[in-house]
């Protein structure tokens, strides 16, 4: 009998308890074209290489919680506009395009539409390449709704 083996589980704590982070890359339309998962605590900008890589976008848009100049560097590199606003504690302001800015709902809209999804919302699985797989059947489904 083998011991419990938590890294397959990609479960952590943070602040609403013991959670899992969904990271998603999605398109212009809002559907996801990649996604990652971490444990609740490892924050968000960890996983923008990863989501990003060999990917060509004109613009990337992105909440406050990757804004870092590192980030900004590497999105400018893959000759790509970052579309990330500033942080309050940022000592240098940030220009980005609000208009453009405002199509982040669309982000925000599929990750409404996968937690429609009761195992998804309520993390039915307990180990994370099952709950990889029902975030690819509900994003299939996005993908054949839209």
């Amino acid at each position: 009998m083998q011991g419990k083996k938590k890294e397959n589980e990609c479960l952590g704590t943070s602040r609403g308890g013991t959670t899992t982070k969904i990271h998603a890359l999605t398109d212009g339309l809002g559907r996801c074209i990649k996604f990652t998962l971490t444990p609740g605590q490892v924050h968000d900008n960890t996983q923008l290489e990863i989501l990003l890589k060999g990917e060509k976008c004109e613009n990337i848009l992105a909440d406050k919680a990757y804004d870092s100049n590192s980030i900004r560097n590497y999105i400018e590199s893959m000759g790509s506009v970052p579309v990330i606003p500033g942080k309050k504690n940022r000592i240098e302001k940030i220009n980005y395009d609000k208009h453009i800015y405002k199509e982040r709902h669309l982000v925000e809209n599929f990750f409404q539409f996968i937690k429609r999804f009761r195992r998804i919302g309520t993390r039915y699985e307990k180990h994370a390449q099952n709950f990889m797989g029902m975030l690819t059947i509900s994003c299939v489904l996005q993908w054949s709704i839209f």
